[in-house]
């Protein structure tokens, strides 16, 4: 497990990756400065400077409030802030250690990801 945070204005989120290799390629990244904009009323999601490695990842994923994903096929990342069905592509890194409405915004918002540790 690999403690992160996520920086929304001035709301610090405490988030955790998975000890996995699409997790570990994650934090790799670390520390990020993202936009993020709203998909669908379910999750928020950005660009990646790069591919992460998704080898071993299951070929599909039913993500919770609060999962921190990658959409494989587009190499995005995706926050949600609302369930949603198994996805094919989906890959899970992690999850919110507590709620995440600092994430519920309307508009495209700046957010800094970055090792806790």
């Amino acid at each position: 497990m690999i403690p992160i945070t996520v920086t929304v204005g001035e709301a610090t989120l405490a988030a955790t990756l998975d000890d996995t290799t699409a997790g570990r390629d994650f934090a790799a990244m670390l520390p990020l400065d993202l936009t993020l904009s709203d998909f669908h009323g379910i999750e928020k999601v950005s660009d990646l400077p790069r591919a992460i490695d998704t080898s071993d990842a299951p070929a599909s994923y039913e993500p919770a409030t609060g999962d921190i994903t990658i959409y494989a096929p587009w190499g995005n990342l995706a926050i949600f802030y609302k369930p949603f069905e198994a996805s094919r592509g989906l890959v899970r890194l992690g999850a919110f250690d507590g709620p995440v409405h600092a994430l519920e915004q309307d508009a495209p918002f700046d957010v800094r990801i970055e090792r806790a540790d």
